[in-house]
């Protein structure tokens, strides 16, 4: 299935040259259904939800409504109103910081994560710690890039645990359904950031029998400012609104105020409605693909990637997990990977330097900043060709 066709971006030309897009970690590229989908909704039925009953803003709110179902099923989750709409894996995973962890953690108690989280699994952790006085543990990470020993560090004092299920550094994926049974052997809640994992694998919340599940539309070919939370029923229930306003009440007096059913109750005023129809859309398009695909294809450009970077004299490559997805973080000896990344954009190689939101994981492998090339379901290994001849070039001019 010849699917580049249908990336508008990716097909244009620069100066004669393609596009090389290889910065999917961070976001990916659209295609064109999902555009169309959003100039559909502000072009054709441009309104509010939930609240008006003329003819477009009920069409409205059944698209919007109908992406939830589609989110349930997508990821199994055994209800519709366990999937709550955020603007993404961040506010995700802030709502449960604020909303869980404010609520039931307390002194004495400890929260679990790794050292290899996103900035965005660490930061609200830290603050929340800060709040209530719990401890914040780290699980550390070996040579290799994986979690070492991760369920010895899970006992009778920890109350949560928040782990990466891909991590987007070294493309590490994460042991996270062993880690899940331990963690409940002691009663504590489980978080799963899967940003990176869901693009490329099948999830299925209930297998996986995790107590709260994230990620980002517009790491899966849906638009920015849009994201899930799944949470568990029971969970959701016993937890406060994270925002105020409209939407989320029930009703409201001048000293009083009752709030919403699940999952409106967390999704205070107007949401991002053309984004949540626009994830609707890409979910569909990798429901056309199938996941089983999507894996295929990455698991052989990460294999080709890493054999043809290796060969490339004084590099360094981070992380040598057995399993991982295709996430490919490098530096070359004596090259400062913005100049590398500066050279590369010169002939329209587009790749992610810098510390990727994850600067714990960076200091324990010795640096401050490293190259990182990221793969997904419209690459091609040409592309990879293009790339290592793009960092010869840069090389022998850096040189």
């Amino acid at each position: 299935m010849d699917i580049r066709k249908d990336f508008p971006l990716i097909n244009q030309t620069f100066d004669g040259k393609p596009l090389v897009y290889l910065d999917s970690a961070a976001t990916t590229q659209k295609p064109q259904v999902v555009i169309d989908v959003l100039s559909e909704y502000y072009s054709e039925y441009n309104a509010n939800i939930h609240r008006g009953i003329y003819h477009i803003a009920e069409k409205a709110t059944l698209e919007f409504e109908a992406v939830r179902d589609r989110v349930t099923s997508f990821i199994n989750a055994e209800d519709r109103t366990e999937i709550i709409f955020t603007k993404g894996t961040t506010e995700s995973i802030n709502l449960v910081a604020y909303s869980w962890g404010r609520k039931f953690l307390k002194s004495g108690d400890e929260i679990l994560i790794t050292e290899m989280e996103h900035h965005s699994n660490n930061v609200p952790w830290q603050l929340v710690a800060k709040f209530t006085g719990a401890t914040l543990k780290y699980i550390p990470v070996n040579e290799d890039g994986e979690l070492e020993n991760p369920l010895q560090y899970i006992n009778k004092n920890t109350k949560l645990v928040a782990v990466i299920h891909q991590s987007n550094v070294l493309g590490t994926l994460n042991p996270v359904e062993t880690i899940i049974s331990r963690a409940h052997e002691v009663g504590a809640k489980v978080l799963v950031d899967g940003a990176q994992s869901t693009p490329h694998l099948p999830i299925d919340v209930q297998d996986m029998d995790c107590d709260f599940f994230t990620f980002s539309g517009h790491k899966m070919m849906g638009p920015t400012g849009v994201g899930v939370l799944y949470g568990k029923q029971e969970v959701l229930n016993e937890m406060d609104p994270f925002l105020g306003g409209g939407e989320m009440i029930k009703d409201v007096s001048m000293d009083a105020v009752s709030f919403n059913e699940l999952p409106w109750k967390f999704e205070a005023g107007t949401p991002n409605i053309a984004q949540v129809i626009g994830l609707g859309s890409a979910i569909d398009y990798i429901n056309k693909i199938g996941l089983n695909t999507i894996y295929q294809h990455g698991e052989l450009l990460k294999e080709y990637a890493l054999e043809r970077i290796s060969q490339i004299d004084n590099v360094t490559i981070y992380g040598h997990a057995q399993d991982r997805g295709p996430v490919l973080s490098f530096n070359i000896e004596g090259i400062h990977p913005h100049d590398l990344a500066q050279l590369l954009d010169q002939q329209h190689i587009c790749i992610r330097v810098g510390h990727h939101c994850a600067q714990p994981l960076l200091t324990k492998f010795g640096i401050t900043s490293s190259a990182r090339a990221s793969f997904y379901v419209y690459n091609t290994t040409e592309e990879i060709d293009i790339l290592i001849q793009g960092i010869e070039k840069a090389v022998s001019i850096l040189k």
